[in-house]
């Protein structure tokens, strides 16, 4: 047997959500990327207690879905696996660079990146694609890609880095919560606002809320 592995470009589309509307008094844009299990639709009822008329939210959609729990009842997806990572990433770099040339976000807006879980990654490593400036980069209970670099952040110019963890986190042993925060450390030394609240790998509203208070 002679198996080859072959690679083809077609055209391809996907969905995106948002709350809220874009208007004049739009004070801040917000892209927020779920966690694994999730669907955009249902990400985004997470701030929707945020002051409708100051935050425009977007909300990507992670392309790859699946049936939750083995069951064909309710459906959720996922970012990236360890398969044909780097294709895969390309493909999603192509998705969210169209997503913000629809949005044609304006410059004047504060604009805050919000990864949730497997979001973090993605917030991450689509920042180092795109060099967007952003003024918060929210990072909520997520692992770091350990790929990424000091250098690959230098661009970020007066940008609030924020780590958001549940102290009862079921995914966050003792050994890999210091793993992550060296990882942070390497990246943005002492340049973290940390947030610890009582919880697990949960999306708290209060948190999101405070934010921007």
């Amino acid at each position: 047997m002679n198996n080859q592995i072959k690679n083809i470009t077609y055209k391809s589309s996907n969905t995106y959500e948002t709350l809220n509307s874009l208007t004049k008094d739009t004070k801040r844009i917000w892209i927020v990327f779920h966690g694994i299990g999730f669907l955009s639709r249902f990400f985004l009822k997470y701030f929707n207690e945020l002051p409708e008329n100051e935050n425009y939210i977007i909300a990507p959609q992670a392309p790859s879905k699946y049936y939750l729990n083995g069951e064909y009842k309710h459906v959720g997806a996922s970012w990236l696996t360890k398969e044909n990572t780097e294709q895969e990433k390309t493909n999603l770099f192509n998705y969210l660079d169209a997503v913000l040339a629809n949005e044609d976000i304006p410059k004047s807006c504060e604009f805050i990146m919000f990864g949730f879980s497997q979001g973090v990654s993605i917030a991450m490593r689509y920042l180092t694609h795109s060099k967007l400036q952003c003024n918060k980069l929210v990072l909520y209970a997520g692992g770091i890609p350990t790929e990424l670099t000091k250098n690959d952040f230098e661009y970020l110019n007066n940008t609030e880095i924020i780590s958001i963890l549940g102290n009862s986190d079921e995914y966050l042993t003792p050994e890999r919560l210091t793993e992550e925060k060296n990882k942070l450390v390497k990246l943005f030394g002492e340049n973290v606002r940390y947030i610890n609240f009582n919880g697990g790998h949960e999306v708290k509203k209060e948190i999101i809320n405070n934010l921007v208070k």
